[in-house]
């Protein structure tokens, strides 16, 4: 099953959908006008529609037949803060804003297929077109989920699928158990004694504490994780003082810590607090530390991840689906949607070089309206497959 011919007439269509969102991008609970323009569209082909999960969210339905089977499929909707840099016409309009995740076309695609089912209406069964906001760094899934998301919208499976920068267009990408790693973030608030640079005795120096945390934690993973086991432990801010002659009173450490197993990930956080409170009270300081669990470890399962690339291979030929694809200690809060049901995130080529090659968060990127194609007829047939006649 090639490309769809019904969903090549709409290509043109939903890449401008895509372009005008990139030019008007928002950013997390406040993608408003993103939302009415995907409620609108999903009013217009005749689906049920449910908005105010998450605040921004929009869940469109759309039933054929007599099956109670349901599916979910997911798209996300929010930008981000950072100031594009292109020049092109869609470029954003939002200063310190833009499309620089590839939401606008994931969005584009998934209401492209919404299409294409709603017309051909080849299935039997119901699905639900998950419109997520909030997905960048304050996991709008996981709220979507407290809000009732699978409660209202009850569903055997559910799958998402994101851009890949330097995946050849026309290629798609998957594999079975961990695909993307848990993001914790943590801050630890130090407390000294302040006094004059010329006079450290004087004082409790956060700043000397501070480093000596920064470097233990560079161990965590060296010699406490299993060499076997992916981890990742960053400091990524360290702030303290103002003036060169005073020694602070406190130090503030930030940063970000990713596993692929949650066992490492529980490790990584035990290992923390006891570093901390070892250092500190080596020093005579006190402490405190926000650990916060953001994202879970991505877990593709077994079976739809067969039926994803089914689908994928249907659309572009077994040459062009990877379903070994290394797993990336980047992460997603589509993560959530998996913890609630089974299902699969995959790939989807973005181009290679100057044609979507630029890598995702960059003020350079843009995302490839020739994937739209792909994307949306990959969505229609993990559809037709699951829902079709003998399935």
């Amino acid at each position: 099953m090639p490309i769809f011919e019904e969903i090549a007439a709409y290509v043109e269509e939903f890449g401008q959908v895509r372009r005008d969102i990139h030019a008007y991008p928002e950013t997390a609970f406040e993608e408003i006008r993103t939302s009415d323009i995907v409620a609108e569209k999903l009013k217009t082909l005749g689906l049920k529609v449910h908005r105010g999960l998450a605040k921004t969210g929009v869940v469109g339905t759309l039933s054929i037949g007599n099956s109670n089977r349901a599916i979910g499929l997911r798209a996300d909707l929010d930008a981000l803060d950072i100031h594009e840099e292109n020049t092109f016409d869609h470029a954003s309009t939002i200063n310190g804003k833009m499309h620089a995740c590839g939401h606008d076309g994931h969005t584009a695609m998934l209401l492209c297929a919404a299409r294409y089912l709603s017309e051909t209406k080849n299935f039997n069964g119901t699905v639900h077109f998950i419109f997520q906001p909030a997905e960048e760094n304050v996991a709008g899934g996981r709220i979507m989920v407290e809000d009732g998301l699978f409660d209202l919208f009850p569903v055997e499976s559910v799958y998402g699928m994101h851009n890949l920068p330097g995946m050849p267009i026309g290629q798609f990408g998957m594999q079975v158990g961990p695909a993307m790693a848990s993001a914790d973030m943590f801050t630890i608030e130090i407390f000294g004694k302040g006094s004059h640079g010329a006079h450290p005795h004087q004082g409790v120096d956060p700043i000397v504490t501070g480093s000596e945390i920064v470097m233990a934690f560079q161990r965590i993973v060296a010699r406490t994780i299993d060499p076997i086991d992916m981890a990742v432990v960053s400091v990524t801010q360290f702030q303290a003082g103002r003036a060169m002659n005073v020694i602070p009173e406190t130090a503030v450490i930030k940063g970000t810590c990713r596993a692929l197993r949650t066992l490492v990930q529980q490790q990584i956080e035990a290992r923390m607090e006891q570093i901390v409170t070892g250092v500190c009270a080596a020093h005579g300081l006190t402490y405190t530390i926000e650990y916060d669990r953001r994202y879970p470890v991505l877990v593709n399962t077994p079976e739809e991840t067969s039926k994803a690339a089914s689908a994928a291979i249907a659309v572009a030929g077994e040459e062009n689906v990877n379903t070994n694809l290394p797993p990336t200690m980047g992460s997603e809060d589509f993560a959530w949607m998996l913890q609630d049901n089974p299902g699969c995130y995959i790939r989807v080529g973005n181009g290679e070089g100057e044609d979507g090659g630029c890598v995702v968060h960059n003020p350079n990127y843009d995302f490839n309206d020739d994937a739209i194609i792909h994307g949306a007829s990959y969505w229609a047939t993990l559809v037709e497959q699951e829902f079709g006649e003998g399935a």
